[in-house]
């Protein structure tokens, strides 16, 4: 199969490109680089160095003919969305249409959406949320990423695209940025293992769901063959606290030091988990990795990291 990752030099679509080359696939990576690395990406892929909102997208399409499309590529910091939304929005919703408009232009046979499912629900009404959920965004990150969901249901509609949305949690693991703004785990590992002292904003009861690399990758690979023009949650129905990170990082690296404690970011929700039934039934798919061993693993890659 022939395969089209935007953002496959990033963290999450570096992991697919990985995954989708140790299966035998043939696989193109689009990335601009303004937060992807050149050292995550798979030798084995070729690179176009090119935004997603550029008109030499359509050349690449030509020429490469993908059957699947595995669309990672994205303006992701929430606080960026909120101090430019104009930028959010030319990045996450234009961007996402320049794609989506080649897709259909050139017959890509699937379209798979990293979409967010920590953003585009809003405050959650209930606990865990699933698909029904009202859709309530409070920050322009959440409007942009929902927005390119009903652009998919229009040409699923109008040109017959087949597409599956997946709404992520917090994915963490090796290859996360630890300077970004987002990643909780891989900043705190890094600052822990430097002997400097983690921020928490607001008073660390924040929750998220927090799910590893590995089961995130799964279910990009299990929706390039299952489900048709559907949205599904990936995550592990549980709710786990900015604190209780802090706690389970402190105490897998022997960490003595104390959080900073500074106000709460505007546009962050206070509670969020997703329940991962439909996934389940439809796709197949589950998570497998605990929280505790998959904080192990990313701990060691750190480590790895800051030795190296």
């Amino acid at each position: 199969m022939r395969v089209l990752v935007t953002g496959g030099a990033g963290f999450i679509g570096s992991h697919v490109v990985d995954s989708l080359i140790e299966r035998g696939d043939e696989v193109m990576v689009v990335d601009n680089l303004s937060t992807g690395f050149k050292e995550n990406l798979n030798p084995a892929a070729r690179l176009y160095q090119l935004s997603i909102g550029d008109d030499e997208l359509a050349e690449v399409f030509k020429r490469e003919r993908p059957d699947v499309v595995s669309h990672h590529a994205a303006q992701m910091n929430l606080r960026r969305s909120v101090a430019e939304p104009v930028f959010d929005a030319q990045e996450n919703i234009l961007g996402s249409l320049n794609v989506i408009l080649n897709s259909v232009r050139f017959g890509v046979k699937k379209f798979v959406y990293a979409s967010s499912g920590g953003a585009v629900y809003g405050e959650a009404q209930y606990l865990p949320v699933d698909e029904e959920h009202p859709i309530n965004p409070v920050s322009q990150y959440g409007v942009s990423k929902h927005t390119v969901e009903h652009y998919l249901y229009l040409y699923a509609h109008q040109d017959a695209l087949n597409y599956v949305v997946l709404r992520y949690p917090n994915v963490y693991g090796p290859r996360q940025n630890p300077y970004g703004e987002a990643g909780v785990i891989a900043i705190f590992a890094r600052q822990m293992l430097r002997q400097e002292r983690p921020t928490i904003f607001g008073r660390g009861d924040k929750t998220r769901d927090y799910t590893h690399i590995s089961d995130v990758v799964e279910a990009n690979l299990l929706a390039m063959e299952r489900g048709q023009n559907a949205i599904y949650n990936i995550g592990t129905g549980i709710e786990t606290s900015v604190k209780q990170i802090f706690d389970l990082l402190a105490q897998a690296l022997g960490y003595e030091g104390s959080p900073v404690y500074t106000p709460a970011r505007e546009g962050e929700v206070d509670r969020m988990c997703l329940a991962w039934d439909k996934a389940q039934k439809e796709l197949g798919w589950s998570p497998k990795l605990s929280l505790e061993e998959g904080i192990r693993r990313t701990i060691e890659y750190y480590k790895a990291q800051e030795s190296g």
